[in-house]
């Protein structure tokens, strides 16, 4: 029965990490599909010269982009590459690794 429970807990909690990862993959490509509307504004407002003049659009300068595709080359960075160094072997045995801890502290003789 303890068996049991410890597969049961162990999917629960690889379910919630699939879950975080799902969350994060969906933020990054709602982020990558306004950064790149808003680029291609800031393109057509810097090279076409055409007078894009309502708010959010004319407070976009150079220093607005760089910063932000800093950002958002750092967000990238951090969630492709942790994908990549921690894949889901590592993720596997650090969830093993705590629910085994978790469990050596419930037992009680």
């Amino acid at each position: 029965m303890e068996t049991n429970f410890n597969k049961d807990q162990e999917e629960i909690e690889l379910k919630q990490i699939a879950c975080k990862k799902v969350d994060k993959l969906k933020y990054f490509y709602i982020h990558l599909f306004v950064f790149v509307i808003v680029f291609v504004l800031f393109i057509l407002k810097e090279y076409t010269n055409l007078p894009f003049n309502f708010f959010p659009i004319m407070y976009l300068n150079w220093v607005v982009m760089i910063l932000w595709s800093t950002v958002f080359l750092g967000s990238a960075i951090d969630l492709f590459t942790s994908i990549k160094i921690f894949g889901e072997e590592w993720e596997e045995r650090k969830v093993k690794s705590i629910l085994d801890k978790r469990n050596k502290k419930q037992k009680w003789e």
